[in-house]
């Protein structure tokens, strides 16, 4: 996505972070050394890549520093720093100054940090906020010994906390200047063993997400998590703690952009007589938790002669109709993806329904970060699905998310897609299956990135008889002829994959104690799947209007 809301960000370890925007390049806590190991403990070697040496940093126009520490206030990096960029200027609070001051860095290029608004730019303000480390402390003249920084652009607030607890204090200042749109916070929490090491530490990750809802902020960086060791937080903690408060909030680890635009979603919606899973579907739409993104539903009917119109009406989606004749997969996708007011078109199917409210957020925020065109969240089966087709689910959507991942898979059911991808390479109205796939692949040929989102999860309903299970089969298989013509499947292929697909099906239900009622089901499933496949992967005519119902309206 782009855009002037959109700001390139680099974390760089610990705190620190640059920040590219149009007019000005901040540097926020730069630690670009190993300062702490050589200085302070010999045990603290840092776990980050340096990011670049800080004499090749020649394009700061702003560096804001929070405190005096060293993991901070770097005397490895700072001076250098200065000199690689003489345009640089430096805020901080008042001992941050004198330290600059003693590292041979101008008094004209310093400037102390005001809990008053500054003009860095045009476009771009600054304000000094309290930090309480692990106390907030002011000298006589009460200015603030450890800081944190407002930054406010086309007026949105990103908090860069630095290193605080949370106190009274420093809501109140938040609230007083906020709302907040971004919020870095950090998430080493302060306990015994860090103390006797001499480590203050902070929030913990639950607290900072605490202070994260006070302050009413709409997205969250974590930091100050990864540097050393003895300091560190995994982040997958930090994950499961964000699942399991279910904040309202989206949670970045390492983006590599800030988004502060007011995105729009489009949610597209393929039905045909999808009445028994739609209105559970809406309604799990209709609770997404976005953190402010706006959302729309639109309906690509294709002749449903059910209650899914009605359902549709009721739940005021936008509504728009296919024929018989003219539909496929691809086309009524693109119909829907042109009357989508959106940037960026979630795509799912009308017998899909999220399994939480905060599906849509998680499926989105890679396109929104910038890390890839394309997202695909992960699929499981609902209690009457097929034990063998669950089994699929699990092979194609595993655990670990892909932030971007390699290849080209990917899938309609449960998809995001950025706006201008799709106006870029529409999907293919001519395949019968597998659009998704053609797409991503010349997406990804042209140097596009597609992303896996293992925890944007949906349950994906199939009411299938074992005739359409093998139609589904075969006229993907007929897709696939297209994206992948070196895949060719002969008569003993098909027999050893039934076979070898069972046995390895009868074995997962035997330890699960389910092979007394999925035997012959899974032997069924199977035998239609491949069949299928083989089918299809030898038919080569273009398809008749006949042959399309077959395919397409196998009811």
């Amino acid at each position: 996505m782009s855009g002037s809301g959109r700001i390139p960000v680099q974390m760089l370890g610990q705190s620190g972070c640059r920040l590219s925007f149009p007019e000005a390049t901040i540097y926020l806590d730069p630690y670009l050394s190993n300062s702490v190991q050589e200085l302070d403990a010999p045990d603290l070697a840092r776990q980050v890549p340096i990011a670049y040496l800080p004499e090749r940093v020649v394009d700061a126009d702003w560096v804001l520093i929070t405190h005096e520490h060293i993991d901070h206030c770097d005397p490895h990096t700072i001076p250098k720093l200065a000199e690689a960029s003489p345009q640089a200027r430096f805020v901080g609070p008042m001992p941050v100054v004198m330290r600059l001051r003693d590292w041979g860095i101008d008094a004209s290029r310093m400037m102390l940090a005001d809990e008053e608004w500054t003009n860095l730019t045009p476009r771009l303000r600054l304000r000094t906020v309290p930090a309480a480390h692990p106390e907030i402390v002011r000298d006589a003249d009460g200015r603030l010994a450890c800081v944190g920084y407002l930054l406010e652009y086309e007026q949105q607030l990103i908090y860069l906390a630095g290193d605080t607890s949370v106190k009274q204090e420093v809501i109140d200042a938040l609230v007083a200047n906020g709302p907040i749109h971004t919020a870095f916070l950090p998430v080493n929490e302060h306990n015994f063993f860090r103390g006797q090491r001499g480590i203050i530490g902070n929030m913990s990750v639950r607290e900072a997400f605490q202070l994260a809802i006070a302050i009413g902020a709409r997205q969250v960086v974590a930091v100050h998590w990864d540097m050393f060791a003895v300091n560190a937080v995994d982040p997958d903690e930090i994950r499961w703690v964000h699942r399991s408060m279910k904040p309202g909030f989206a949670l970045l680890l390492k983006p590599t952009t800030i988004n502060l635009t007011n995105i729009r979603i489009s949610v597209i919606i393929r039905t045909l007589n999808e009445a028994a899973h739609l209105d559970q579907l809406l309604q799990s739409v209709a609770r997404q938790q976005t953190g402010g993104l706006t959302h729309e539903v639109v309906i690509v009917d294709s002749g449903s002669t059910d209650e899914t119109l009605e359902i549709a009406r009721r739940h005021r989606c936008h509504i728009h109709h296919i024929s018989r004749d003219e539909f496929s997969f691809g086309r009524s996708l693109n119909v829907g993806c042109e009357a989508a007011s959106g940037d960026i078109l979630v795509i799912t199917s009308g017998h899909c329904v999220p399994t939480d409210e905060h599906w849509l957020q998680r499926l989105c925020q890679p396109i929104i970060d910038g890390q890839a065109e394309y997202a695909y969240g992960s699929q499981v089966g609902g209690p009457d699905s097929h034990f063998s087709e669950c089994r699929i689910f699990a092979k194609y959507y595993p655990e670990q998310s892909r932030i971007p991942q390699d290849g080209f898979f990917c899938n309609n059911a449960n998809s995001a897609i950025l706006c201008s991808a799709w106006e870029a390479h529409r999907f293919d109205e001519e395949l019968t299956g597998l659009e998704d796939m053609e797409l991503a692949q010349r997406l990804v040929r042209r140097g596009g990135k597609v992303a896996y989102v293992a925890d944007a999860t949906v349950f994906h309903y199939h009411n299938e008889g074992w005739w359409q299970v093998r139609r589904r089969f075969e006229r993907e298989a007929i897709a696939l002829q297209k994206i992948m013509p070196q895949v060719h499947v002969g008569p003993f292929d098909t027999l050893r994959y039934i076979i070898a697909s069972v046995r390895k099906d009868w074995s997962c239900a035997w330890r699960t104690n389910a092979w007394r009622d999925k035997a012959l089901e899974i032997l069924l499933y199977r035998a239609n799947q491949y069949i299928g496949s083989y089918k299809g992967n030898h038919e080569h005519r273009k398809l008749s209007h006949a042959e399309k119902d077959k395919y397409f309206y196998p009811h």
